[in-house]
Order: structure tokens, then sequence, then C-alpha cells
């Protein structure tokens, strides 16, 4: 995450650290069960790729990873730091993360590819990260629920075009400011392809029922599995 994308993240990160660390506030609190099942339990070095204000880490440090949580927002990790989220701490852009070739089990990239602009640089550095035997896990918004969201310049408003869009969301007294990319499914699993990564598990996930609310139609989230292709694969 560079440029635009990391400008954008500094400037709303106590915004995202309100709204995201407010139990049941933020979607994810729907989720969370479901993922932490998808992961499953540690023991095993983990990475967290654009760990926010660290609720993932936390997750899964309790599933028994040791977790190195890396973010490019200082606010952000330091956020996860007085949450006690992970073993770590990595301040890194999420093509260049400092750390070792091959150290991690698992390495996990929680709606971040939506936010960067480099999804084929970031996906190749997880890739670096990985061992022989390890996953890459990618929770993104699903590519039909992006259908819902506007261009931020109007332009390139098909399924099949990558565009940028930007929306301001409030809730129960609290406002964010959401901004990062659309794409649909072919360009996630090209980046995958190009880094030597195979897909080997894909969940579309319901979310826990909610008092008073009907069951979704559509999924919101895409969660991905992927590992090393074999050799000659």
């Amino acid at each position: 995450m560079a440029g635009i994308d990391a400008a954008h993240w500094t400037s709303v990160a106590d915004d995202w650290i309100a709204w995201a660390g407010t139990p049941g506030h933020d979607v994810f609190w729907r989720y969370k069960a479901c993922f932490a099942d998808f992961v499953g339990p540690g023991p095993g070095r983990a990475l967290e790729i654009g760990c926010g204000e660290g609720r993932i880490s936390r997750l899964l440090s309790d599933l028994g990873w040791s977790v190195t949580a890396s973010d490019v927002v200082p606010a952000m990790l330091e956020a996860a730091r007085a949450a006690e989220s992970a073993a770590a701490y990595c301040l890194a852009d999420a093509r260049s993360v400092p750390l070792p070739d091959a150290g991690f089990d698992l390495v996990v990239a929680y709606n971040v590819l939506m936010d960067v602009e480099d999804v084929d640089g970031t996906v190749r550095e997880a890739a670096r990260l990985m061992n022989a035997g390890g996953r890459l896990v990618i929770s993104i918004v699903h590519p039909i629920a992006d259908l819902t969201l506007e261009s931020a310049d109007g332009a390139g408003t098909t399924y099949f075009d990558r565009r940028r869009f930007d929306e301001v969301w409030e809730r129960d007294g609290l406002k964010m400011h959401f901004a990062g990319w659309a794409a649909p499914l072919q360009h996630y699993f090209a980046a995958l392809a190009a880094a030597g990564l195979a897909v080997t598990a894909l969940r579309e996930p319901e979310p826990e029922p909610k008092a008073g609310q009907e069951r979704s139609a559509l999924p919101v989230f895409l969660w991905l599995e992927a590992r090393r292709l074999a050799a000659g694969g």
C-alpha cells in the first residue's frame, strides 16, 4: 500500500480505529466465528499484512498462532500494539515487508487487496514470505457486492473494470470514509497465479443472523486460501 492508498488510510486512521474497534459495530463481528473456522488453529508462525487496529491479529493469536502484525500506517500499528494483538509488529508497505523469505506458515490479508493499487506486488510479497507448505488466506469484498459501488471518477462502472470507489458511511454516531479499488474476480486470481499460487479453498460466508434482519440474499465477502503450486504444476 503506497501513495493514494496509504495517504487515505493515514487520514482516516482514528475514524477506522473507532469504527472497527467498537464491538458489534462493523459487519466483521457477524463473520468472526466463521472466519476463525476458515483459518483454523495454530500453532505456527502467522503474518497479518495490513493489520489495521489489530482485530484479526488478535483473533489469530487467540487461535494459537504466533503472530506478527504489519501495517503501513503508524497510528494503526500503534492501536494494534496497544491492544496487544500480536507477538511482534512491523511498520511496512504491503509490497515490501522487511522480514526474511519463507518465514511464515500462514499469511493473512484480510480486506487488504481492495485497498492497494498494486495487487500483483502485494500478492507476490505475501508469496515470498510463505514457507514451502504455507498458506495465504485472503478476504475481499465480494465482486458481486462491489457492483453497488459507484466509480469515484464516473468512469469504468461495469463488473469487468477495475475502478476506484470513494464513499462515506455513517451509523450509530460513527462515521467512516471508505476508499479503495473494486475489481473483477479474475483480477485477483491472475495475481495469485502470477505469484505461483493456486486457490485451494473458497468460501462465500453467510453472516451470523441478526435479530429482526432477513437472511442476506447475496454474499458480502469472498474468502480464499492459496498455496504454492507444486513443481511442474
